[in-house]
């Protein structure tokens, strides 16, 4: 069953069809075949990557863990060990579900459990309202964009069992890994 309709596109909807059409064409990928797994139709996939349509709940759900950053290739690997390695605050993070894919000693310094115990698991639970509230204006801040700024918000301290997050600026840049997935990078900026 198709679950195509002509529905203008939602904002994450429309930003989930750009990042499968990425996605698509860095993995050589014909629309039929992926429109086919979602459950569209080829030319419902096609109005969902320009756009202008909404797809129903099951496509939206594949599509989420279709582009849900996976570090595979040798070259995220050791982009996973350069995080690890770093001596700075910093840990990188799915894009699209939050989920932690590396951190480095000096973030984990912070945290009262291992990287280990909070890797492949999401830390938006841990998200300050700031970080919240950033979150929500990503889209436009033209964060989506193939070529997306790094930019700089500041939170506040915000303590849970698990982990602190410090006072200050944390600076966010957009990192595509081969797949054509996109992950997160976080680093301290200023502290009070």
């Amino acid at each position: 069953m198709r679950s195509d309709t002509d529905t203008p596109a939602l904002p994450e909807a429309a930003l989930l069809g750009r990042a499968l059409r990425r996605w698509r064409l860095l993995n050589r990928v014909k629309q039929a075949a992926l429109a086919e797994d979602l459950g569209l139709s080829q030319s419902g996939l096609s109005r969902w990557e320009a756009g202008r349509l909404t797809p129903g709940s099951r496509a939206l759900g594949l599509a989420r863990a279709l582009l849900s950053a996976r570090p595979a290739s040798a070259s995220d690997r050791a982009l996973l060990g350069l995080v690890r390695g770093a001596a700075e605050p910093v840990h990188l993070v799915c894009d699209l579900t939050h989920r932690l894919l590396a951190a480095s000693p000096a973030r984990v310094a912070d945290w009262r459990v291992s990287e280990a115990d909070l890797r492949g698991r999401s830390l938006w639970r841990f998200a300050s309202p700031e970080i919240v509230a950033c979150e929500a204006g990503l889209a436009e801040r033209g964060w989506y964009a193939p070529l997306a700024e790094e930019f700089t918000l500041v939170t506040g301290r915000v303590e849970h069992p698990e982990m602190l997050i410090r006072e200050g600026e944390i600076r966010y840049t957009r990192l595509a890994l081969s797949d054509g997935s996109f992950a997160r990078l976080a680093r301290d900026g200023a502290r009070p």
